[in-house]
């Protein structure tokens, strides 16, 4: 009992070093579980909410739009649960401008369910429900009415029908028709769309202009009014995968084998099916045709016969008047009178010839005959030219047939093609990655800080430690008073830091988050395994320098424990050996000298810590620097144009003209922008037809004209990267990089998220959703979007084959066109205000889809998910210096108590102990502090290294000022520190400070 007792009033008397265990021990926990937990739950609240709205595991889409033979085949393959075929269409409408939405039908079998936020979800033909975002941009409200105008090529199925002049037909209906959807609607509800998570009310990182292709808005119909059997899509849910996360490696490995199934055993079927059915289709409406035209023909030619028959009579007939009477007048002049009239009773017969020549005669005559017989003769030969012409016309067909209906592709995409999904995981991916590494440093930090203190609350009973053991105490009894003292401070410095950890941390993350995503049902969860795993973690570390603190001490002898520990053997020091700088120094400074470089262990301790905490604030301020310099160095470094202006392909001359028109532009370069694909190439021909099947990245095509593909280094810079090391890239001398017909530049921001580099193969998509595998030619340095610039000649190269023929874009081989020059990068004259002014402007006109102005975009781009993140960091960072500068201080104190007690009987004030202590302390922090900003320099290159996010590319940067506050920040917390050690220095007794041990 003795013992337990005395075992308490030593932790009572050490509450400072547990309270520094403690306080470590939280810091360490709540960083390990809080940026984790905080990702975990927005990863599980999403999970949740996608499972509820039955968010696809699998789309396929089909060049050719999809049957019912299509989508019965995909019913039976293995793995699937359920199908749902969906039909839409693009619209237009007027909204202060031209502006483009998908009418999408709510499906009837669960899946891709928008969630309903407010009033009712539509029933009936007519009625909508709408996005959030268009709400806001419209200032429509539940009840408004809105008119819609389908687009000429509303989708590449219902165009590429009418291209080939054969409408598809499945193996059950006959003929199918493109989706249509009603024009005059009315709002019902606003809903959420499961495939987009986008707050439109908070803050989207992702501000640059990235697809011309994708409509502004999704309007939510029913299936009442939709006329159609032709299918744009097929949602699929497989079995399994809602009992796994969607964000882990199981649920991707539970999809792919179903993708896989689709693509190695129905895709080919049923594209060669498919395409037999357009062929089937477009033979008939020929045969049909043929059917058709043959009928007019004979109707035409009965006509034709009846009228010459009917007119060869009247001709007979007069020419049997003129032979009978030319027969009677010639028996008048040589018979009776009986005779005569015998002879006028009866025709004369008249030989084929004479017959023939008479009706010439009698036709040549007759003005009303000739022009009879001539309409006869010229309604025959149209006639026969007709049936030649149409004849020639549908042989024509026929051998057109086969060439101008494309080969069918299927594409089978999982939920990783969601830009919002995608978005979503590599932000949260990005931060838990900060969450990983962190910890490991606060981990060293705490076992460094528990090994001082450990160490000298071993040492201070060094002679209680003898007498146990003298009197019989088992050296592990005496051990469990500093191992349970280590084991309670870190208990509860973990379950401290299991609170913050799991509430405070991710409450914070989480207003963030919802600031950018909409996530219904956000719950705090807590994680039993993560977080007892988190706590043993640190256990076991401090523990550990415990251990090893015990065994130190008492692998000696209770006698040698019951002597006082002699002092350190006196050594010289290097800067003793520097007779010039030594001989300078005074008294005070000497003996400072050799306390810092004598005694290795504390040396070793105090800088290492301090260096680790600074590092941490360089770290996170290195952070803070490189997201908050991506817009400038983007729009106005990288990007030299001021202005990129992208109108529809109709439109692009207007669009031209009107900025002609306005005067505002220096120079100019048209080219062609589209949303597309970029992929890492798995050695194919580029067309697997599964997008991102090892990685894919959303991309900007730019398509520069042949002709002026040197001037493209003078809207955009133009500079090689190659991998570097720290967050770093090498990168080349400005105007060496040009754009040839050899292959792609790709921007460096996707080129690092699929480590793709100079001379990579990769697969590329284009606006049209044709694939082909491109050479890259060079890497460009770029750090916000993912810019991928191809020649006209190489895009034509790469795109213009039968893939492409049955886009709405792409031209057949025989009768290849121009690309369409649908967007224009343009210097302007004016001031960044003006010309934000005038962006914005462009944007009213019709002709306009989208204007950007690149001042506005350097002066309103953030990253305010990530800066949140840093700000924790910082301040974590900055309450673990405090607290490592706090237990170091104490320890120096406690270890040199008789040291002060001496200083104050030979006659030193207050004021100078004080000054004598810390000037050690604060010399070891500038020592730290010296070590700790280029550490925090590597950690923050790495880590940003690691940050791989979609269409960004972190360019690691700290600016002076931030290694400046990384400093002042360090010494600051010295100099705090200070105030709560000079009391202690000031109690100090010299009298029992000073009586011998023995």
């Amino acid at each position: 009992m003795a013992f337990v007792k005395d075992m308490l009033r030593m932790w009572a008397h050490s509450w400072k070093r547990f309270i520094s265990i403690a306080m470590i021990t939280l810091l360490g926990v709540a960083v390990l579980t809080g940026i984790y937990a905080g990702c975990r739950d927005a990863f599980r609240s999403t999970d949740r909410f996608f499972d509820a709205q039955g968010l696809h595991d699998v789309q396929v889409l089909s060049t050719a739009g999809l049957s019912n033979g299509d989508i019965a085949a995909l019913r039976k393959v293995n793995g699937v649960a359920k199908v749902q075929a969906e039909r839409s269409q693009e619209v237009t409408f007027d909204l202060d401008g031209r502006k483009s939405a998908t009418m999408q039908e709510i499906g009837t079998n669960g899946i891709d369910q928008p969630y309903l936020q407010e009033g009712r979800m539509p029933k009936k033909a007519g009625e909508i429900a709408v996005t959030r975002k268009f709400i806001r941009d419209s200032g429509k409200r539940i009840g408004s009415r809105l008119t819609v105008t389908p687009e000429s090529a509303s989708s590449d199925t219902s165009d590429t029908n009418d291209t080939n002049g054969a409408d598809g037909t499945n193996e059950t209906n006959g003929t199918d028709e493109a989706p249509s959807f009603p024009t005059k609607l009315t709002i019902v509800g606003v809903v959420l769309d499961p495939q987009n998570l986008s707050n439109p009310d908070g803050y989207s990182a992702m501000t640059s202009f990235r697809s011309t292709a994708t409509t502004d808005y999704t309007f939510f119909a029913p299936s009442d009014g939709v006329t159609g059997t032709l299918y744009t899509s097929a949602t699929l849910l497989v079995k399994g995968a809602a009992a796994e996360s969607t964000f882990d490696e199981s649920y991707e490995n539970t999809v792919k084998q179903v993708t896989d199934r689709i693509d190695g055993t129905v895709k080919t079927d049923r594209q060669n099916a498919r395409r037999q059915e357009l062929l089937d289709a477009g033979n008939k409406k020929i045969v049909d045709a043929r059917a058709e035209a043959d009928k007019k023909f004979a109707d035409a030619q009965s006509q034709i016969d009846a009228n010459r028959q009917q007119f060869n009579q009247q001709v007979d007939q007069i020419v049997s008047m003129q032979a009978g009477a030319a027969a009677a007048g010639a028996a008048a002049n040589g018979a009776n009178a009986g005779a005569a009239a015998a002879a006028g009773a009866t025709t004369p017969q008249l030989d084929e010839t004479t017959r023939e020549t008479m009706r010439e005669t009698i036709i040549a005559a007759s003005p009303e005959l000739t022009q009879a017989k001539q309409q006869l003769d010229q309604a025959q030969s149209q006639l026969n030219e007709q049936k030649a012409s149409t004849e020639q016309t549908l042989k024509t067909k026929e051998n057109e047939l086969k060439t101008s209906i494309p080969q069918v592709r299927w594409y089978v995409q999982d939920r990783q093609q969601l830009g919002g999904f995608s978005a979503l995981k590599s932000d949260l991916d990005s931060i838990q990655s900060l969450g990983n590494a962190f910890p490991i440093v606060f981990l060293l930090v705490a076992v460094m800080m528990s090994l001082t203190a450990m160490a000298r609350m071993v040492e201070e009973d060094r002679s209680l430690i003898g007498t146990y053991v003298g009197l019989g105490y088992g050296r592990l009894a005496v051990a469990s008073r500093y191992l349970l003292f280590a084991l309670l401070a870190c208990l509860i410095g973990g379950g401290l830091g299991l609170i913050a950890g799991f509430l405070g941390i991710p409450a914070f993350l989480l207003v963030v988050l919802q600031g950018m995503y909409v996530m219904p049902g956000l719950r705090l969860e807590y994680d039993w395994l993560y977080g007892s795993l988190g706590i043993a973690l640190f256990v076991v570390g401090v523990l550990a320098a415990t251990i090893y603190a015990c065994v130190q001490e008492m692998r000696q002898t209770p006698a040698s424990l019951l002597r006082p520990k002699a002092p350190r053997a006196g050594s010289r020091i290097l800067l003793e050996r520097i007779r010039p700088v030594w001989n300078r120094i005074g008294f005070l400074g000497k003996v400072t000298a050799r306390n810092i470089f004598r005694f290795k262990s504390r040396l070793i301790m105090t800088v290492g810590g301090v260096a680790g905490c600074t590092a941490l604030i360089v770290c996170g301020l290195a952070i803070n620097d490189t997201v908050a310099d991506l817009g400038i160095k983007q729009y106005r470094d990288i990007y030299q144009y001021d202005l990129m202006v992208v109108s529809d392909d109709s439109d692009a001359s207007a669009m031209r003209t009107k900025v002609a028109s306005d005067g505002r532009v220096t120079s100019s370069l048209d080219v062609r922008i589209e949303s597309g694909d970029l992929a890492i190439s798995g050695g194919g021909d580029g067309d697997s037809g599964k997008a991102g099947s090892s990685g894919s990245e959303s991309i900007q095509l730019v398509a520069v004209p042949e002709k002026h593909l040197s001037d493209l280094g003078e809207m955009v810079t133009l500079q090689p990267v190659s991998s570097g090391i720290l967050g770093t890239s090498g990168v080349g001398k400005t105007g060496s990089l040009k754009l040839d017909d050899d292959g792609v530049i790709v921007a460096q921001s996707a080129a690092s998220a699929l480590g793709v580099k100079a001379g990579s193969k990769v697969r590329l998509t284009n606006g049209d959703g044709v694939r082909a595998t491109a050479k890259v030619s060079a890497v460009n340095r770029n750090l916000i979007g993912s810019d991928v610039y191809v020649s006209e000649t190489y895009y034509a190269k790469l795109f213009d084959s039968k893939d492409a023929k049955n886009t709405k874009n792409s031209k057949s081989s025989e009768d290849s066109e121009a690309l369409t020059w649908n967007a224009m990068l343009a210097k302007l004259s004016g001031s960044d205000t003006s010309q934000t002014d005038y962006a914005e402007s462009l944007e009213e006109d019709s002709s306009v889809m989208k204007a950007v102005s690149c001042a506005h975009m350097a002066d309103s781009f953030k990253f305010d998910l990530m800066g949140a993140v840093v700000a924790l960091i910082v301040a974590l960072a900055g309450g673990l210096a405090l607290v490592v500068l706090f237990t170091l201080a104490n320890t120096n104190v406690s270890e040199r108590v008789r040291e002060m007690a001496t200083l104050k009987v030979l006659g030193f004030f207050d004021r100078e102990v004080h000054h004598y202590v810390n000037r050690e302390m604060m010399i070891l922090t500038v020592m730290g502090v010296i070590l700790g900003l280029p550490l925090g320099r590597l950690v923050g290159g790495m880590l940003t290294m690691a940050l791989n996010m979609p269409s960004l590319y972190f360019e690691v940067e700290v600016k002076p000022l931030s290694y400046v506050i990384a400093a002042v920040a360090t010494m600051a917390f010295a100099l705090l520190v200070q105030l709560f050690v000079n009391p202690v220095l000031d109690r100090i007794d010299p009298i029992s400070s000073l009586k011998s041990v023995e």
